[in-house]
C-alpha cells in the first residue's frame, strides 16, 4: 500500500501569509507593508490581513435563520467605484450614512441583503485604524457567465483584493479576477485548478464531438454553410453546459452526484452488480435533447456573416459564438441551459444522475451498488494534469464519494463528479492502474 499523507489543517493565519508571497508575485515586485495598507498595492498589512480573513472565516461557520453565511467582500473605498456605475456592465455602488462594525456578526447579518451571486459587502480602513464595512456594491449576474457556463459578457472588475466565502470553512481570496488562494475543508489552496479546462477532460468527450461533426455535417435539409466551423466547438458548448449544471447544483447546497459513461456502457444501467438506475428515460430524441441543440447552434454559427456585410465567417467558433448578437443562436443558448438546469435538478432526488459522454440523459436515482469492492486508498491529483499525486485513505470521506471510487474501480471508462453540501466539487476516475479524483479549485471571487 502507497503511503498516506495526512494534509495539515490550514487556518486564517496560513491564508494570509500566501495570500501576500501570491500577491506580490503578481505584482512582480517585493513592497513594504509598515503602513497599515499598501497605497500601490491595495494590500492591507499582516496583521490586518490575517483579521481581515479571520473574520470572513469564523462568519462562514454561522447560519443566518438556518441558511450558512455566504457571501463576496471588496476591501476598498467606495471611490474605486464609479459614483454612476451600475450594471450590467459596471458595479453599482451604496455608500451607508455611517460605517458598520466589521466583524462576524455583521456579515451575518449583511450576507441576505448582499445575495452573493449579486452584490458585495465593502469594506475598507476607516479613521483609527479599524476595518469597517462602509456600504453595498450590486454587481448583478453577468459576473456569473463564464464560470457557470454560458457566453461570457465583460463587465469591470477593479484589481483590489476580494474574499468569498462560499460555505463552512470555504474563503477564497483574488485580487480582482486573478485567484490568489483559498481554504477549504481545512486544506489550503495556492493554485486555481479549472478541471473542466483540463487536457484530459476534453478527451473524456472525444466521441462526443465527432458524433457533433457528424451530424452537423450529414443533417438532412441543413443549408450549406457560409463558413467554417472551429473542430473544439461542439467540445466547448459541452464543457460550459457541465459547467451549468455543476454551477446549479452547488447553489441548490443540496448535494449530488453526476455520473458520465461511454455510450457502450448504456447496459451498466441494466445491470444491477455496478449500477441501477431508478428513473430510466426512454430512448428517444428528447434525452438527447443537448446534443441536439449544440448541433442546432453550430448550423446557425456556420450561416453567420460578417456584421455589416454580406461575407461569411471565415472560422466560426467560440470566440464567434461569445461575440454573436444573433436572435436564433440567443434563444438556441437558452435553450441548451435550459437542459443543464434541468439536469442538475434531477440531482435532487437521491441517487445519482447519469448521462453519457454524448451528454444523454439516461436517467436518475441511481444506486451504485453497494457489493463493488470497497476502495481503501485513491490518489489526490495536485494538479490538472495528474502529474503530482498524494495518497489518502477513503474511510474519512462521505457515502457519495466512496460510492464513486468503486464505480471507477469495476467500470474505469466512467467519470463520476461529486458535489457536497458544502459546494466542493470532485472529479473521480481511473488512471494509470487506480482511482485518482481531482478538486475544482475556484478559479475566480465568483465561483460557487
Amino acid at each position: 500500500m502507497p503511503d498516506v499523507v495526512q494534509p495539515a489543517h490550514a487556518y486564517p493565519p496560513d491564508l494570509a501569509r500566501l495570500v501576500r508571497e501570491r500577491w506580490t508575485e503578481s505584482d512582480g515586485s517585493e513592497r513594504a507593508a509598515t503602513a497599515p495598507v499598501d497605497v500601490t498595492s491595495g494590500l492591507p498589512n499582516p496583521q490586518l490581513l490575517e483579521r481581515l480573513l479571520s473574520v470572513c472565516y469564523q462568519a462562514s461557520l454561522l447560519h443566518e435563520e438556518g441558511r450558512p453565511v455566504t457571501f463576496r467582500i471588496s476591501f476598498a473605498g467606495p471611490e474605486e467605484f464609479a459614483l454612476l456605475g451600475s450594471p450590467p456592465a459596471g458595479l453599482h455602488r451604496l455608500l451607508f450614512e455611517q460605517a458598520r462594525p466589521f466583524d462576524e456578526y455583521e456579515l451575518r447579518r449583511l450576507a441576505p441583503a448582499a445575495v452573493f451571486e449579486r452584490s458585495l459587502i465593502g469594506v475598507r480602513l476607516e479613521q483609527g485604524g479599524a476595518l469597517g464595512v462602509w456600504g453595498l456594491i450590486h454587481s448583478g449576474p453577468r459576473w456569473l457567465q463564464a464560470v457557470r457556463g454560458g457566453r461570457r459578457i465583460r463587465q469591470a472588475i477593479p484589481r483590489v483584493l476580494m474574499v468569498a466565502v462560499t460555505g463552512p470553512g470555504r474563503v477564497l481570496v483574488s485580487k480582482g479576477q486573478r485567484t490568489l488562494a483559498g481554504i477549504a475543508g481545512g486544506t489550503l489552496a495556492n493554485v486555481a485548478t479549472d478541471v473542466f479546462s483540463a487536457p484530459w477532460f476534453a478527451s473524456v468527450f472525444g466521441e462526443r464531438q465527432a458524433a457533433q461533426r457528424a451530424e452537423h455535417a450529414s443533417r438532412p435539409g441543413r443549408p450549406t454553410p457560409r463558413g467554417s466551423l472551429e473542430g473544439g466547438l461542439g467540445q466547448k458548448l459541452g464543457e460550459h453546459v457541465l459547467r451549468r449544471v455543476v454551477a446549479t447544483v452547488r447553489a441548490a447546497r443540496h448535494g449530488g452526484t453526476l455520473v458520465i459513461l461511454p455510450p457502450d456502457a448504456r447496459k451498466l444501467c441494466n445491470d444491477d452488480r455496478c449500477l441501477a438506475l431508478k428513473y430510466p428515460f426512454f430512448d428517444e430524441e428528447p434525452r438527447r435533447r443537448i446534443l441536439t441543440l449544440t448541433v442546432q447552434i453550430m448550423d446557425e454559427l456556420g450561416q453567420e456573416s460578417v456584421p455589416g456585410t454580406a461575407q461569411p465567417v471565415a472560422r466560426g467558433g467560440w470566440t464567434a459564438y461569445e461575440a454573436s448578437a444573433d436572435s436564433s443562436l440567443t434563444a438556441l443558448d437558452e435553450a441548451l441551459f435550459e437542459v443543464a438546469h434541468l439536469v442538475a435538478t434531477l440531482a435532487n432526488v437521491d441517487g445519482a444522475v447519469v448521462i453519457t459522454d454524448e451528454l444523454e440523459i439516461l436517467g436518475f436515482g441511481a444506486e451504485i451498488s453497494g457489493s463493488l469492492p470497497e476502495v481503501g486508498v485513491v490518489e489526490r491529483c495536485l494538479d490538472v494534469d495528474g502529474v503530482g499525486r498524494v495518497s489518502e485513505r477513503t474511510d474519512r470521506v462521505g457515502t457519495r464519494h466512496r460510492s464513486a471510487y468503486r464505480l471507477c474501480q469495476a467500470v474505469h471508462d466512467a467519470l463520476v463528479i461529486v458535489v457536497s453540501q458544502d459546494g466542493g466539487v470532485r472529479f473521480v476516475c481511473w488512471r494509470d492502474g487506480g482511482v485518482v479524483y481531482f478538486d475544482q479549485i475556484a478559479t475566480g471571487p465568483w465561483e460557487v
